[in-house]
């Protein structure tokens, strides 16, 4: 059995992703698209009791 490097996983994991901001979502988007299906449904709503009623 050999000491491998230190800095190594010694269960042979590959190393850890860097952390920054090229894989984090984008949350500003998600809650533009959030806003609008919401608005979407409210509009749906308000339509349909106008017309059905």
């Amino acid at each position: 059995m050999t000491i491998s490097d230190p800095g190594k996983s010694p269960m042979n994991h590959p190393d850890e992703q860097p952390s920054g901001t090229d894989g984090s979502p984008k949350f500003g988007r998600l809650l533009v698209v959030l806003i609008l299906a919401v608005l979407l449904i409210v509009a749906i709503t308000f339509g349909s009791e106008a017309l059905y009623s």
